[in-house]
């Protein structure tokens, strides 16, 4: 029994620490350019050449996304979403999600 309550607090804490992460490339023009590209490959099927979303996903061009916990979209593009129909996208580097985030947080695109 202690040792799952010890895995227990072990995994919250890093959930916090992944929901607080910082992004190690935010604001960083040359990762977001990056970060299109990988968009245009990766995303647009589902969410739509200019973030717009379709029928099978939401829009990602919104200032909930912008203002969103870069540690949130990180874990929401490592894990996925089943219940929303969201592949993993672990099989990225971690250096290709951080890039992905800068590009869909990048001021510009908050309507």
């Amino acid at each position: 029994m202690k040792k799952a309550a010890l895995a227990a607090l072990a995994l919250g804490f890093l959930f916090i620490a992944l929901l607080c992460a910082q992004n190690p490339y935010g604001g960083d023009e040359k990762a977001s350019r990056a970060g299109a590209k990988l968009y245009k490959q990766e995303c647009a099927s589902c969410h739509g050449q200019n973030r717009q979303g379709l029928e099978k996903a939401p829009p990602l061009n919104v200032a909930g996304v912008v203002k969103a916990s870069p540690g949130a979209l990180f874990r929401i593009l490592t894990n996925g979403s089943l219940k929303r129909g969201m592949p993993s996208f672990a099989h990225l580097p971690e250096a290709r999600r951080w890039q992905l985030i800068t590009y869909l947080q990048s001021d510009s695109l908050a309507r």
